[in-house]
């Protein structure tokens, strides 16, 4: 989700006992290297095939998708797909780090005003949405009046967006109003009605106009995965079956889709003439080289995508081994160490033609305590030292050994690197591992083993049984039996809850959990979205941990108001102070993570935010 993170599945790893790798910030910054490719062995040679067959980039998802309409997802692969079918009017250039906004579906960079309240967006003419039924033959042209749609859709009480909070927060005048008076009057959502701070003034004119100065607002019209721009017809035309059928002006249209199974997309025909062009850093050889090889190519460069659903890391892995994958993304833990030894391809992956990729990641995980349950939430002195009697129990040192051999750095805020507000020199009580004071906070506080059975009871001496949700993947598993282990240590009785990564995330947004672990990745350089995790009045959307504190509202608060400084840093670590002391969550690693490729791969690179990245690799059909 733009500014808000995008709840991100793949936050934990398998246990391996191999030669474990440790790194520190500064050596997972240097990883973001060229990656070395090695010479073909005969043994791999394959059959030139037909020099016009398509090109077409496989690799798979580790968790299922939901659905294709911006609108309605949060998770981030469903995201991933719509980003290449949609188009914003503003873009991240792929190249720049760590970023540089660039026009999209603009004609240029948007006019604004002095005290950042007002956007005034030029669109290009002779934009055009991929052929659908719904257009009844017709070309249709994207127009202004397109995105003023797509915004109003997120507003819609019938469709409970999970972007919602996120544009509130941007205060574009007259939406939440329009929202409101929908609900209270219990009558269909207005589309025609007009709301003064988001008008369409000609066919090519998108005017914004916001209640306060917003600084940062540019980030959210760089959100092509969820504030693409979206054709009415197209909606009306679907119905409730709009999640299948996604239409939009990118590069890239849905071809097939079995649930759950297998996504495969195709290049748009109606694509306009985009060109490859960039503008990485004058130090950047990795990205002066791409810029080089590939500037003034005609984009997407490929002709389809194919995405199967192997939620297993086991088969996944080997399907990337016996090139049946032309990528594995974030390569699982386990196999780091026969994969990339050291932070270097292996010798025998190198000689068949495997590349690497290692970046830090702009990510956290975390493990959500839901605030409103009667054991694990509230804000009494008792309640608080519960969670931080957890949080101090969990020896996050011993998960990145063991569990994700060595492919983290330890968290001190919710705040992910690469953002603004991100300190790496932050130290918070996030980062301690303390069993012994663990245990003293659990005893001052009421929570004893009255009956001699090795666990704790409750003050008030009822059972304590906490419950943490969680999946069934070996990933998960491991980092259960870690988790477990440490709370075993404090005397807490554990029991898991297991469901489908989605079912968990429907109970974690109704608050129908205890305890769940996610991870968070951003969607923008900003981390103020990161906080909207804690933001009362985004309870049941981005606040899964349902935390409501007036204090910490009124950081947020301002933090929106304020430009970039000293005196913005200072709100950030204030707030980073206050979710330690509450401790809603507790945040654990911010990844590092390794991208493996064929050889007949070119031209990918991570992207720190934005999600789309398909128009610009290349794949050699002949090698």
């Amino acid at each position: 989700r733009p500014r808000l993170r995008a709840f991100d599945p793949t936050c934990a790893t398998r246990t391996m006992k191999r030669r474990q790798l440790t790194h520190g910030l500064a050596a997972a910054w240097a990883m973001n290297a060229v990656p070395t490719l090695g010479a073909e062995s005969a043994t791999d040679a394959a059959v030139a095939p037909d020099r016009l067959a398509p090109k077409v980039l496989r690799y798979a998802f580790p968790i299922a998708e939901t659905g294709f309409d911006p609108a309605q997802i949060s998770d981030i692969y469903s995201r991933i797909v719509t980003a290449h079918i949609f188009d914003a009017p503003l873009t991240y250039d792929h190249l720049a780090r760590p970023f540089k906004l660039k026009p999209l579906a603009a004609a240029a960079m948007p006019e604004v005003s002095d005290d950042f309240r007002t956007y005034t967006f030029r669109i290009k003419p002779g934009i055009r949405f991929a052929d659908d039924p719904a257009f009844k033959g017709q070309r249709r042209e994207l127009v202004a009046e397109d995105f003023v749609y797509a915004m109003k859709r997120i507003y819609d009480p019938k469709l409970k967006s999970p972007g919602q909070s996120i544009l509130e927060d941007e205060g574009i005048i007259g939406l939440q109003q329009l929202h409101d008076d929908t609900l209270k009057s219990k009558k269909p959502f207005d589309y025609d009605r007009p709301v003064e701070g988001l008008r369409a003034l000609d066919r090519y004119t998108l005017r914004v106009r916001l209640r306060e100065s917003r600084p940062r607002h540019l980030y959210a019209w760089a959100a092509r995965d969820v504030y693409g721009a979206v054709a009415r017809e197209v909606v009306e035309f679907y119905g409730d079956r709009i999640m299948e059928h996604p239409v939009g002006t990118g590069p890239f249209r849905l071809a097939q889709w079995r649930r759950s199974s297998r996504i495969v997309l195709e290049k748009n025909p109606t694509y306009r003439d985009d060109r490859y062009h960039a503008e990485p850093n004058a130090d950047d050889a990795e990205g002066q080289a791409l810029l080089q090889r590939f500037k003034g190519r005609p984009l997407p460069m490929i002709d389809r995508v194919e995405i199967a659903i192997i939620e297993q890391a086991q088969p996944r892995w080997l399907s990337f081994l016996n090139r049946e994958q032309d990528l594995i993304e974030r390569l699982p833990n386990e196999f780091v160490d026969q994969a990339v030894p050291g932070g270097k391809v292996a010798p025998n992956l190198a000689r068949r033609g495997v590349a690497a990729w290692r970046v830090p990641g702009s990510d956290v995980t975390l493990t959500v305590f839901n605030m409103d349950d009667p054991l694990v939430g509230g804000y009494t002195p008792e309640q608080v030292a519960l969670r931080r009697a957890m949080v101090l129990g969990n020896d996050v040192a011993r998960e990145i050994r063991i569990a994700r051999h060595g492919q983290a750095i330890p968290a001190q805020s919710i705040v992910p690197p690469l953002t603004e507000g991100y300190r790496s020199d932050l130290r918070t009580e996030m980062s301690e591992y303390d069993p012994a004071r663990a245990k003293a906070l659990l005893d001052i506080y009421g929570y004893l083993d009255r009956d001699g059975d090795g666990w704790r009871e409750r003050p008030d001496g009822r059972p304590l049984v906490l419950q943490l949700s969680t999946q069934s993947d070996q990933a998960s598993r491991q980092l259960d039996e870690l988790w477990k282990k440490n709370m075993d240590v404090l005397g807490l009785r554990v029991v898991l809850k297991t469901a489908q990564w989605p079912e968990n995330l429907k109970s974690a947004r109704s608050g129908s959990f205890m305890i769940w672990r996610v991870g968070s990745s951003a969607a923008t350089p900003d981390g103020q979205g990161a906080l909207e995790r804690a933001y009362g009045p985004s309870v049941g959307k981005g606040n899964i941990a349902r935390f409501r504190l007036a204090a910490f509202d009124r950081i947020y608060e301002e933090l929106k108001l304020l430009p970039s400084g000293p005196a913005r840093q200072a709100l950030f670590d204030r707030a980073a102070e206050l979710m330690a002391a509450y401790a809603p969550y507790r945040v654990s690693v911010h990844r590092i993570i390794t991208d493996l490729g064929w050889r007949w791969l070119s031209g990918y690179r991570r992207p720190p935010f934005w999600l789309d990245w398909w128009q610009y690799v290349d794949i050699d059909a002949a090698a």
